[in-house]
C-alpha cells in the first residue's frame, strides 16, 4: 500500500468516523421506538412488504409482457399476479399481512434450526460446534414458542423483531465508527513528522 492510500484511508477515517457514529447513534434510537411501539411498527413492515410486493409484480408483470413469446412468460405473468394480489392483500387488511409475516419468521426460524443442527453435526469436533448448535436450539425455541403464542404473539413479533434488528445495527454502527476513530488515532504521525511523507 503506498503512502497516498494509506494517507487518504487515514483521512477518511478522521472525518467519517463521526457521522458513522451519529447514523449508527439513530438507527439504535429508532430501533429502541421500534421495539417500544410494535404493533405499530409490524403494521408498518407489513405495508412496506405490501407496497414491495405491488411494485415488483408490476415490474415483473411489465417484463413477462415485454417478453412474451419466451417460454415460460405464462408462468412469469402467474408470478407477477400472485406478487400483486398478495401485496393488495397486505394493504388492504395488514394486520392478515401481520399474521403471515409471523408465520413466516416461524417458518424461518424452524428452518435456520435445521441447517444450524445439521451444520453442527457435520462439523464434528471442530472449535464452535456448540455455539452453532446453540444457535440451533435457540431458534428452534423460538419458532415452538411462537407457534404455541399464534395468533396472539403476531401482534408483536415483527415489530419486535424489526425493532432489535435496528438496535443492533446501530450499535454496530457506532462500535465501528469508534473503532476506526482509535485506528486513526493510532496511525497519526508522531509530533514533527509530516504525515505526507
Amino acid at each position: 500500500m503506498s503512502t497516498v492510500t494509506a494517507n487518504t484511508e487515514t483521512n477518511a477515517l478522521e472525518t467519517e468516523w463521526k457521522m458513522l457514529a451519529v447514523a449508527g447513534g439513530i438507527i439504535a434510537i429508532l430501533g429502541i421506538l421500534a421495539m417500544g411501539l410494535p404493533f405499530v411498527t409490524g403494521v408498518a413492515t407489513t405495508y412496506l412488504v405490501g407496497s414491495l410486493l405491488v411494485l415488483g409484480g408490476l415490474v415483473h408483470g411489465s417484463r413477462a409482457v415485454a417478453t412474451r413469446g419466451e417460454s415460460g412468460t405464462l408462468w412469469q405473468l402467474t408470478l407477477a399476479a400472485v406478487s400483486v394480489l398478495g401485496g393488495i392483500a397486505a394493504l388492504v387488511n395488514p394486520i392478515v399481512g401481520l399474521l403471515t409475516l409471523t408465520l413466516l419468521v416461524i417458518a424461518y426460524l424452524l428452518v435456520d434450526a435445521v441447517v444450524e443442527f445439521g451444520a453442527a453435526l457435520r462439523m464434528g469436533r471442530e472449535s464452535g460446534r456448540g455455539w452453532i448448535a446453540a444457535s440451533g436450539a435457540l431458534s428452534l425455541v423460538l419458532a415452538v414458542l411462537l407457534l404455541a403464542g399464534f395468533p396472539a404473539d403476531a401482534v408483536w413479533v415483527v415489530g419486535l423483531a424489526v425493532g432489535v434488528n435496528l438496535f443492533v445495527t446501530g450499535l454496530s454502527m457506532v462500535a465501528v465508527a469508534y473503532g476506526g476513530r482509535r485506528l486513526a488515532h493510532d496511525v497519526t504521525p508522531p509530533t514533527g513528522e509530516s504525515r505526507s511523507a
